[in-house]
């Protein structure tokens, strides 16, 4: 299966001070940013909810590109599912056709956007119904009703469909089978951080177990993980241990939702990171507890030999999307392109057409 690479799209440098970045959004950074990706042959970028609004950024970001995608993380249940599904749908149109919705149902409410519900499996329950009627928004050719147990529509409809057909990609992350279950009846792309090789072998296994309980095809897997290149090992290692030592420096905890406890994936980050920083031959754990775990923060560090090795082993357990966003995004954006996404897609290729003449054989 072909390989995508989904970079990030923030408008920020993330080892500045964390004050440097409040303010006005900097358009001309945002711009520039999404131009190295497209340039360096990014199949999309992921556009966070944590600061301006995405579809926002999106729109802003795909007038100044030509082909590059846009990833929206999206939280479930904070905006009528009709409603979102009528912006998507819109934006679809817009972008020429050029963006994915991404399922953030969070570990923890977000009272501030008045957002109460504890229970996390309930969430992840809630979100499969918003999933369900943002998908027959876009599908239903007449207005329908919805009777569920978190969501109630009378006549929902709209006259906007999609660019791309029937809907708009979906993806989902999360570590609870609550988010299994979602991810399997819903979405076409399962989000994971980075792991071990021997645990990234095992979430998937258990994505695919939760698929075949529901006979369906298990959705596609993405793997969020940094790069950090050097010229040496040494070099490379030495750019790391200086990542760290500014995110350490820089970190501030946000006042409002540092009290609400770790996701099952920054758990998983934490009790991972306790064996040891590194893992397999490039796996490094300590950009991830430098800020306390959470988010995409692990790491491949080494020579683009190394990491390209890196990413074809997690490939070869059946990761199909790599979600690499950079420190310093703009300039790794650009290293990514000339260092790691052609060989990694050649080699990807290279796979494929053995896989293909194995079958011949088979064949005859």
């Amino acid at each position: 299966m072909p390989v995508e690479f989904v970079g990030g799209l923030f408008p920020r440098n993330q080892l500045a001070p964390g004050a440097a970045n409040r303010g006005k959004i900097d358009l001309e950074y945002l711009r520039d940013l999404a131009r190295a990706h497209e340039q360096a042959d990014f199949d999309r970028v992921l556009i966070a909810n944590g600061g301006g609004d995405p579809l926002f950024l999106a729109a802003y970001a795909a007038a100044h590109t030509e082909k590059l995608g846009f990833m929206l993380a999206h939280r479930p249940a904070l905006t009528a599912p009709t409603l979102a599904a009528r912006a998507f749908a819109t934006l679809d149109h817009t972008t020429g056709g050029r963006i994915r919705l991404h399922t953030v149902t969070g570990h923890a409410p977000e009272p501030e956007h008045g957002e109460t519900l504890l229970d996390k499996a309930a969430r992840y329950e809630r979100a499969g119904e918003y999933l369900e009627i943002v998908k027959k928004t876009w599908t239903s050719e007449k207005p329908f009703d919805f009777d569920g147990k978190y969501f109630q529509i009378k006549g929902g409809y709209s006259p906007i469909k999609p660019l791309q057909q029937p809907y708009v990609p979906i993806s989902l992350g999360g570590s609870s089978d609550a988010a299994y279950q979602v991810a399997v009846q819903h979405t076409d792309l399962y989000a994971l951080w980075a792991e071990p090789l021997q645990d990234i072998a095992a979430r998937i296994g258990k994505l695919n177990s939760y698929a075949q309980a529901a006979g369906v095809v298990a959705p596609r897997v993405s793997m969020s993980v940094r790069l950090i290149i050097g010229a040496t090992e040494e070099l490379a290692w030495e750019k790391a241990q200086h990542i760290v030592a500014a995110l350490k420096q820089n970190f501030q905890a946000n006042p409002f939702t540092s009290g609400r406890g770790n996701s099952g994936g920054a758990e998983r980050q934490l009790a991972i990171a306790e064996k040891g920083d590194v893992h397999d031959k490039a796996l490094y754990m300590a950009t991830s507890t430098a800020i306390g775990g959470g988010t995409d923060s692990t790491s491949l560090v080494g020579t683009p030999d190394t990491i390209i090795e890196s990413l074809l082993a997690y490939y070869d357990l059946g990761v199909t999307t790599f979600l690499n966003r950079g420190y310093d995004p703009l300039y790794d954006a650009i290293d990514y392109g000339r260092y790691i996404i052609p060989a990694v897609r050649e080699e990807v290729r290279k796979r494929e057409l053995a896989s293909q003449s194995a079958a011949k054989v088979v064949a005859l």
